[in-house]
């Protein structure tokens, strides 16, 4: 289905063209003040200087071929040379019609499906998440639902940190509590338990203790260098410990993801990556793309045009052992070889850009990847607290997110009970459905690349730019669908109204730009502007709620169309938020 900019465009691209002008002139924009028309057309001012003609007289020409148009109900021509144009009614109408039987609410999906692998999630197994995993795994959600929106392929992976010396801590620390287990024992032969030494509470305490000892013993921290070494070649009882630790964190992992309804299809780690390495850096050896310097073995990626330096991209250290880019490498390496991918998108912190500039470079550079696959970095910035300063919990420790959900969650189940009577099991159902709007939509109505605030009080409000008023907007929506239907009426096969008052016309200007917005938020691979078009659209909502009496309307033909409108609002406020990676409840 055309977007409602490109019927419009092709109205006034007739009318210049009958007026004898270039087509090309004919570019449409949303007006800059609404409060003199819908949209615009400025090709008047730009074809002045071929025509050497005043713009308003152009503009004038065009106007007079607009005449009759059934797109348009108001045409003016207004100097120096502005055409404002306001949409009409029936046209409209039409349009919402047309988007309300489309399955995909008149989507323009890609003819050209891409296969794209998203990198998001990033956490480390064997420590739990914090506020510091949150923005990763929202933002990169809710780009994969707009991708997949758009028509095309797309496979989440989550890119575990599970390899390197933090398993070589917990193995070395494991062994000192309980050296009488077999994975110690190098005369061991028999099968190695099934169940792991450890729960995930205890895993997530060795860590921290072992990575402690680490710093104030030398020896320890031989010994740890050590076990990740002999973990790395082969070593069998090392290598079951690893297993259960993948197996203890990914399954705590999998839970708490599913928490923020955030699910990745590829749960890969630097771990699958390993296996590639060895034939990788021997084949840049080997053509030339690789030399050592310093002692390291490294990769030159500053180009002619840069205005800063580069640094090379390091694959090997002096000692042999291995870098994050010689994983991020080795990762492209399995992706290509296993999925063939149009687009990589990372969705990384924003302060990792300059190792991503590096990876990508010699990625590209050394034919790891084709020419032709696009290579994406989205970097985002710091979530703080009030005090502008990283999020922290009240002691100051970092906090953890499985915490931050909770404590949302009490927050919204107060203001649900608050003053009203609630079935319990329906206050908390509620409180998690609304509570995981307020951080979701806190997080991403904000440009992914920017700080800010979190701040639990706003963003649990039922006011505002909140996830909440978003979702208070769609109950309110139902409820009056439901009353509806209660009086037993049908909810199918109904029209939108070919003549609306002010506020209902602006509702539907609202509802025709979905298609729009959603194709443009996939492009530039920005959430926060499905975020915007729904804060408007749920406001321009509310102010038509307000001016008008929807049930009580005595006219039948006239109620009917308020409630087409109405359920056409509903299924796009809910596509959109789907994407962003929340649902609405039925009741708040």
């Amino acid at each position: 289905m055309k977007r409602i900019s490109d019927f419009i465009a092709e109205e006034l691209a007739a009318a210049f063209e009958a007026a004898g002008y270039d087509r090309s002139y004919a570019k449409v924009t949303l007006s800059n003040r609404p409060d003199l028309c819908e949209y615009q057309c400025n090709g008047a001012m730009a074809g002045a200087k071929a025509y050497h003609k005043a713009p308003i007289m152009i503009a004038q020409d065009v106007v007079a071929k607009l005449e009759g148009s059934g797109c348009f109900c108001d045409v003016q021509a207004v100097n120096p040379g502005f055409i404002n144009l306001k949409l009409d009614e029936r046209f409209v109408a039409d349009y919402l019609d047309e988007m309300e039987t489309d399955e995909d609410l008149g989507l323009n999906k890609t003819d050209n499906p891409k296969m794209i692998v998203i990198d998001y999630g990033g956490p480390n197994v064997a420590k739990p998440l914090h506020v510091g995993h949150l923005r990763s795994a929202i933002i990169g959600e809710s780009v994969k639902r707009i991708a997949r929106k758009m028509g095309h392929n797309v496979l989440g992976d989550i890119h575990l940190g599970d390899w390197g010396y933090q398993m070589g801590l917990i193995i070395t620390e494991l062994k000192e509590r309980k050296p009488e287990l077999p994975y110690f024992d190098e005369n061991f032969k028999g099968e190695y338990p099934a169940e792991a030494p450890f729960t995930i509470s205890e895993l997530e305490e060795i860590y921290p203790t072992a990575s402690g000892k680490a710093k104030e013993d030398e020896e320890y921290r031989e010994c740890a260098l050590h076990a990740t070494y002999l973990l790395q070649n082969g070593h069998k009882g090392y290598t079951a410990i690893w297993n259960h630790i993948m197996h203890v964190s990914v399954n705590d992992l999998k839970k708490n993801y599913a928490n923020l309804n955030v699910d990745f299809d590829l749960w890969k780690g630097e771990s699958d990556a390993q296996a590639y390495i060895p034939d990788m850096i021997e084949r840049l050896k080997k053509e030339g793309f690789a030399h050592v310097d310093d002692g390291a073995l490294v990769i030159d990626v500053q180009e002619e045009s840069d205005t800063k330096e580069i640094p090379p991209c390091m694959i090997q250290k002096s000692d042999g052992a291995s870098l994050y880019g010689t994983t991020d490498l080795a990762t492209l390496v399995q992706r290509v070889k296993d999925y063939h991918p149009d687009k990589v998108i990372y969705v990384v912190d924003k302060r990792q850009e300059l190792h991503f500039v590096q990876v990508f470079r010699a990625a590209k550079k050394t034919g790891i990847v084709p020419s032709e696959t696009e290579l994406k970095f989205l970097g985002f910035g710091t979530m703080n607290g009030k005090d502008g300063k990283p999020f922290k919990t009240r002691e100051g420790g970092v906090m953890r997110l499985e915490n931050l959900i909770a404590e949302i969650q009490e927050e919204m189940y107060k203001k649900i009970t608050d003053n009203r009577t609630v079935e319990e099991e329906e206050a908390k159902n509620t409180a998690k459905t609304v509570g995981m709007a307020a951080i979701k939509y806190g997080d991403l109505s904000n440009q992914a690349s920017k700080d800010y605030v979190f701040d639990v009080d706003r963003f649990t409000s039922f006011e505002g730019n909140t996830g909440p008023y978003i979702l208070y907007t769609i109950v309110r929506i139902k409820s009056i669908l439901n009353k509806y239907q209660e009086e037993g009426k049908a909810v199918t096969g109904l029209k939108v109204n070919q003549q609306s008052g002010e506020s209902e016309k602006a509702l539907m200007l609202a509802l025709v730009k979905y298609n729009e917005m959603m194709e443009n938020a996939y492009e530039e691979l920005a959430p926060h502007k499905i975020c915007a078009y729904i804060y408007d659209l749920a406001n321009a909502f509310n102010h038509f709620y307000h001016e008008t009496k929807i049930l009580a309307e005595e006219n039948e033909a006239k109620k009917q169309g308020y409630i087409a409108l109405l359920i056409l609002t509903k299924k796009v406020l809910e596509s959109c938020i789907d994407v962003l990676g929340f649902e609405a409840p039925e009741r708040m």
